[in-house]
């Protein structure tokens, strides 16, 4: 198997190239049982915006978990919120948006229990994710914020992914490029 070895938030790491289709391969960023990467990626997105810029941070479950709690922790931050790929029976009179993304099969949607939406409405929310490449899922939360009533005060990402790297509307922390078959960084 092919990688791709990139410094992020200061450690070095080599990102196993996965294939999506057969003209497109990308680097598999994943934070789940890395601890140290978890902790420095969260200090450092910290840094991209003031915490008095927004009131909650929100993600997309799953691979942004960690990375979500982690900043929490660190920001002393007492709540934050996590939009759910399937409705569960603790979220009462969920409220959903359709979502694409570029790592997972067709659309899925994402949840908020109606108790959380009420607590978004009226707030400022930043918006978090591992990796940034369609943005598709960044736009299914926010979305989902301004059906709750919340207003984005900013996105932020670890790694911003081909196309996503030209947007001016994302603060990130490195480019993640796109790679053919051969594990060479697509043109």
């Amino acid at each position: 198997m092919h990688t791709y070895s990139m410094t992020i938030a200061g450690l070095k790491r080599d990102l196993p190239i996965c294939k999506v289709t057969d003209t497109l391969y990308i680097g598999a960023f994943i934070v789940f049982g890395d601890a140290e990467l978890t902790v420095a990626c969260a200090r450092e997105l910290l840094k991209l915006v003031p915490q008095e810029e927004y009131d909650y941070l929100f993600t997309a479950e799953a691979k942004s978990i960690p990375l979500i709690h982690e900043m929490a922790r660190q920001s002393g931050a007492k709540k934050y919120f996590i939009a759910r790929k399937v409705p569960k029976a603790y979220m009462p009179d969920p409220i959903f948006v359709e979502d694409q993304s570029i790592t997972t099969a067709g659309v899925q949607r994402l949840y908020l229990g109606r108790d959380e939406a009420d607590l978004i409405h009226g707030k400022r929310i930043l918006l978090m994710d591992d990796v940034i490449s369609t943005g598709g899922s960044i736009h299914a939360m926010e979305a989902l914020v301004e059906k709750a009533g919340g207003t984005v005060a900013g996105r932020v990402a670890v790694l911003a992914e081909g196309d996503a790297q030209n947007r001016d509307d994302i603060k990130y922390l490195e480019k993640l490029p796109l790679f053919n078959a051969d594990g060479t960084v697509k043109e």
